[in-house]
């Protein structure tokens, strides 16, 4: 009986210390190389500071927010996942696939993008109006979210 517990106790403890916490910095050079190009490529703000979230002792995600409110978050790999902006700003154009583009400058007429996201099977697009659409991985629009 006292193995048992003891086994319980070794495998708890185990679990715990593989799950660690997430961790903060405002060192942008923690970040993979494609991370920090995307940034200093497509952004005028500086990294205000970046959550590391691990899973299983592994970094899963990288989210980086800027000074000017932006956020960001990649991949453990540097590829980005998501783009955020302010309400008075719009995604940068790099990140919006033009077939999402046309199509919102279509339809949704003199409203920005504000916020897109990868997803495995298209992507997510929230604009400035409220509005949220869905595109198919080839940017066809599929409904309103």
């Amino acid at each position: 009986m006292m193995k048992r517990i003891l086994l319980m106790m070794v495998m708890i403890a185990g679990i715990l210390s593989a799950s660690a916490l997430d961790t903060y910095s405002h060192d942008v050079n923690i970040l993979p190389a494609a991370a920090r190009a995307t940034i200093k490529n497509n952004f005028k703000s500086e990294v205000s500071h970046i959550k590391i979230e691990k899973e299983w002792g592994r970094v899963s995600e990288y989210d980086v927010v800027l000074t000017d409110g932006s956020e960001i978050t990649f991949d453990r790999n540097g590829n980005w996942k998501t783009v955020e902006v302010r309400r008075n700003a719009s995604v940068p154009s790099v990140f919006i696939p033009s077939a999402i583009a046309t199509y919102i400058k279509q339809n949704q007429n003199n409203v920005a993008i504000i916020g897109i996201e990868k997803k495995k099977a298209g992507y997510e697009v929230e604009l400035s109006n409220g509005v949220d659409m869905v595109f198919n991985s080839r940017g066809k629009f599929l409904r309103y979210d």
